[in-house]
């Protein structure tokens, strides 16, 4: 297949990188998304989003007219379809997004086209968005119906890259692709390998969906169990960090590192998908998904009882003197990727109970998200430092983790990250 015009639908975090590396190849670059802001930034050169290097590549692909954003679909001769795949309120998964984008671009299919969903999602979901386009488009034959011989090609490649590393990793991961066919796979191959340096390793559509969410499963049952451990040790008045130090010097052991939670779009989400279709099979993995959603609520307790022993220690005072400094808004380190953070629920939690003076700090958002913004007020980390009486360091970015246990002397300290409480022999 010769896929001269690519179309990415969807320009966030996978979707906008995913777009400026295709043009980084030479190649006529079509981003859609809903959010016109977003189309604006893009069309000046510019993003939206935080990633390293992602603006240099923008830029040069905008400037040289290989990638263009705009909020309709056109036509084109491969279609990425990277929107979000949340879940409900019930944890079920929400395909409307997968859905929205189908019905988009159905108008302008034609045959011979090549329609990947790279959006994390349930198994199944793929066949649905081929039966979403077939619904739409009855004059073109589709794989579920039609075979090898179909007019429209579908495919699923999950994404599987590292916030902040992703155009590096966009380029150098191997990638799962699940065709509905085999001739799917093979012009789905054909697109990746524009740009993908890794190997490209085919199988069905079922099993490349499956297989995301059992690499982001996996993790979250790994994660749950330095998490649950971490709450052990506290109740035993052991230092976890030491100990995770100490038991992983033994050769076949690998302990993660304890946090508030787990977040972000994928391990958050992921084993739901799982939990959500196979309820009674998947048990482990939905408690471990329990022990992570908890441990927000432990982080919480623990504030409470770092504003008491505060207010022990200083008996003229009450809650609404308190102030309390939250470090760190992002679900992970260095980036400003505030969703499923568990550091923002535990902050809206705040929010709802302490009537002292609440302070944030996240040096990669220039400002807070609405929910917070009412009750928290958003500081550079001495100014917030110097200020607070109870300290919550949440997320362990490279500003914090160069700072000296010094600076938080004196503070009552809640340190969900082991920056300042770590091994002795650190």
């Amino acid at each position: 297949m010769n896929f001269e015009k690519i179309s990415v639908i969807g320009l966030g975090y996978i979707g906008l990188p995913t777009a400026a590396v295709f043009a980084s190849r030479k190649k006529r670059v079509i981003g859609v998304d809903i959010n016109q802001a977003a189309v604006e930034t893009i069309s000046r050169g510019d993003i939206h989003i935080v990633e390293p290097a992602l603006d240099s590549v923008v830029r040069a692909a905008v400037s040289e007219g290989y990638l263009t954003a705009t909020t309709q679909p056109q036509p084109a001769d491969a279609f990425l379809i990277a929107v979000p795949t949340p879940f409900k309120n019930n944890h079920e998964p929400d395909l409307s997004y997968i859905e929205s984008a189908s019905k988009a671009i159905a108008p302008v299919l034609k045959k011979g086209d090549l329609v990947i969903l790279e959006s994390t999602s349930p198994v199944g979901a793929t066949e649905q968005m081929a039966m979403w386009l077939a619904e739409a488009r009855p004059d073109l034959t589709f794989p579920q119906t039609h075979g090898e011989s179909s007019d429209i090609r579908i495919a699923h490649c999950p994404e599987r890259v590292l916030p902040g590393q992703v155009l590096r990793e966009l380029v150098s991961n191997d990638r799962v692709i699940g065709g509905m066919t085999k001739k799917c796979s093979e012009a789905a191959v054909q697109l990746y390998k524009i740009f993908v340096e890794g190997e490209c390793i085919t199988t069905d559509a079922r099993t490349a969906e499956m297989c995301k969410l059992t690499e982001n499963s996996f993790r979250d049952v790994n994660i749950a169990f330095a998490n649950e451990l971490s709450i052990i040790c506290d109740r035993l008045g052991i230092n976890v960090w030491e100990l995770i130090r100490l038991a992983n010097r033994h050769p076949r052991v690998n302990i993660l590192q304890p946090g508030p939670g787990v977040g972000g779009h994928c391990i958050a989400v992921d084993p739901w998908f799982i939990v959500s279709t196979t309820p009674s099979e998947a048990r482990l993995i939905r408690t471990a998904r329990e022990v992570n959603d908890n441990k927000p609520h432990w982080v919480l307790e623990k504030i409470t009882l770092a504003v008491a022993e505060y207010l022990q220690r200083n008996p003229t005072r009450t809650m609404t003197d308190v102030t309390i400094a939250c470090l760190g808004l992002s679900f992970k380190p260095d980036i400003d990727d505030l969703r499923e953070s568990p550091a923002i629920e535990i902050c809206e939690a705040l929010a709802r109970k302490h009537p002292g003076k609440l302070i944030a700090v996240e040096p990669n958002v220039t400002e807070l998200p609405s929910i917070l913004r009412e009750r928290f007020t958003l500081l550079d980390l001495p100014l917030a430092l110097e200020q607070a009486d109870v300290v919550v360091l949440l997320v362990d970015h490279k500003q914090f983790k160069s700072t000296p246990s010094s600076f938080v002397a004196g503070k009552q300290l809640v340190d969900t990250r082991g920056v300042w409480t770590h091994s002795r022999q650190n």
